[in-house]
């Protein structure tokens, strides 16, 4: 069956000389892997170039659901980033951003509330002139909501300490690692009453941020037990230092 629908670019690898098999998250059918024929030369419609982490395609492809691989007839990027490919830090984020969804992002099931989520959010961050550098905090906090893991950031005393394996605030210092310290939990519940429009508010240093990147890394680790290690978090760390 020939079908159409958007879709988000998590990331691919080469098959054979001419061909790639690219995961992609699509609005109609939920995660889906797709063979692409990539032509060569300067006239060549489909290449990998547009293939890059997070980049938001139409397409149109061949379904079949007693298929792994599905194929892809047509495909273009829509709309096209103005800002993304071209920013260091930008870019890393998507990158960073593309493995944490690939990891997590399993279900071959339409989702279009978090679809719409994700790609509103990627079309703002593209554009945005500031607050841009804490965009990857409030992706993966607000993320959780789709995903069913939500934190509960209600302060419960004087000092707080956000408790990951409960994935709540505590008035006492947990018992085990899996925790935020006071300082950065006040920062997790500022950003969780935070919209997107008025992320430039949130003002952090660098420690901070690297600090909290890990630590929500460690979140989603803690519900994900495949998730295992995130690659780009270094480069992500490297390119903030």
């Amino acid at each position: 069956m020939l079908v159409t629908s958007q879709g988000i670019i998590l990331h691919f690898v080469k098959y054979g000389e001419n061909s790639v098999i690219v995961n992609i998250y699509t609005k109609e059918f939920g995660r889906q892997a797709y063979m692409l024929n990539i032509s060569r030369g300067k006239k060549a419609k489909n290449k990998a170039g547009f293939l890059q982490p997070l980049f938001i395609v139409d397409l149109v492809a061949y379904q079949k659901d007693t298929r792994e691989v599905q194929r892809i007839k047509e495909i273009k990027n829509q709309p096209v980033y103005q800002n993304i490919p071209f920013d260091v830090i930008k870019s890393t984020q998507a990158i960073f951003l593309a493995e944490m969804l690939s990891k997590t992002l399993r279900e071959q099931e339409s989702a279009p509330e978090m679809f719409e989520f994700i790609q509103n959010s990627l079309l703002f961050f593209d554009l945005a002139e500031e607050g841009a550098p804490n965009f990857h905090l409030w992706f993966l906090f607000r993320l959780t909501e789709y995903l069913g893991f939500l934190p509960d950031t209600q302060k419960v005393g004087f000092s707080n300490w956000f408790d990951m394996r409960k994935g709540q605030v505590s008035p006492h210092e947990p018992p085990h690692p899996f925790f935020l310290h006071p300082e950065a939990t006040e920062v997790i519940c500022l950003l969780a009453a935070l919209k997107l429009s008025d992320l430039a508010k949130l003002k952090i240093n660098r420690e901070m941020r690297a600090y909290l990147t890990s630590k929500l890394v460690e979140y989603y680790q803690l519900h994900f037990e495949h998730l295992g290690e995130i690659k780009s978090l270094k480069v992500l760390h490297e390119v903030f230092s």
